[in-house]
């Protein structure tokens, strides 16, 4: 009767331990970014078709990082089940930013409709985040020792592909989380502006060897065993100019996300504002990838 209850129980209870994981891990990543007042300001009077690219970029992200990982305990992840995990990460970051603005009284039954969608959507970015990147964070070993052997197996080309999917979408995600709390602020454009053409490379080459040192220099507790997955992120030049060029793009995307550049700012500004955010966004992409 014990054992008939179990297996009964047992879905259920996984069930519920993933989504314990996945709401723990957007707190752990969305809540400091809550008390960033600009993300509020931004959010409240942004266009609903800004709104609607967050929405898509955020759901690209995650589906990238959930194609290797993702919140739940699965290591055979087929591409319609890291789809619904995706929809299900941004429906949790969604519902865990709603509990805190509530809280917060930030929305209330006064609020427009507009404005609390767009504080939603933009202090939801973050939590989805967090809820994709938790299982790396928050796995429990017991769980995964549980797996079946048959499930581990895999050829060494969807390892590569694995690799290297992971290290990008870990980049992303740890330059997302950096970026998002700098990129709303004023301090950007001020450095910018003060910041001539030849710091700025010392603001290149710094950000290069910074990334490199925490990867691979640093001798964090999961570097050696980064260094044994195989693709092109492995090799440690390749790795730091292709994660400082995702960081880039990352930091690039913020600053256009929060109104700080547009599409018609010169290009000089492009590269002064990019360059600049570009070094803290590279310090959490590295610090993601170890994550991986």
């Amino acid at each position: 009767m014990s054992v008939f209850k179990a297996s009964i129980h047992s879905p259920w209870r996984q069930e519920f331990n993933n989504l314990v994981r996945g709401i723990s891990g957007g707190f752990l990543f969305g809540i400091p970014l809550l008390y960033t007042m600009e993300v509020w300001w931004i959010g409240s009077s942004v266009e609903p078709l800004r709104l609607l690219i967050a929405i898509a970029l955020t759901f690209t992200i995650v589906l990238l990082l959930n194609q290797t990982t993702g919140f739940r305990n699965a290591s055979d992840i087929r591409f319609r089940d890291a789809v619904i995990d995706s929809i299900e990460a941004i429906a949790l970051g969604i519902f865990c930013t709603s509990c805190v603005l509530v809280l917060f009284q930030e929305i209330t039954l006064d609020t427009p409709l507009g404005e609390a969608l767009g504080k939603l959507i933009y202090e939801s970015v973050p939590f989805a985040l967090g809820v994709a990147l938790s299982n790396q964070l928050l796995r429990d070993e017991s769980e995964e020792k549980q797996q079946p052997k048959e499930n581990k197996k895999q050829t060494d080309r969807n390892k590569q592909i694995d690799g290297i999917v992971a290290d990008i979408g870990a980049t992303l995600i740890g330059g997302i989380i950096i970026a998002f709390s700098i990129a709303p602020t004023d301090e950007v454009p001020m450095l910018a502006a003060s910041t001539s053409g030849p710091w700025l490379l010392g603001l290149v080459f710094a950000s290069l060897l910074i990334s490199y040192a925490i990867v691979f220099a640093a001798n964090f507790s999961n570097q050696s065993k980064r260094q044994q997955q195989k693709g092109m992120f492995q090799d440690p030049f390749s790795e730091t100019v292709i994660s400082y060029l995702v960081s880039l793009i990352t930091a690039a995307l913020m600053l256009w996300f929060f109104d700080k550049l547009n599409l018609s700012d010169p290009w000089s500004i492009w590269l002064r504002y990019t360059l600049i955010l570009g070094l803290p966004t590279t310090v959490g992409g590295a610090a993601g990838r170890l994550a991986v």
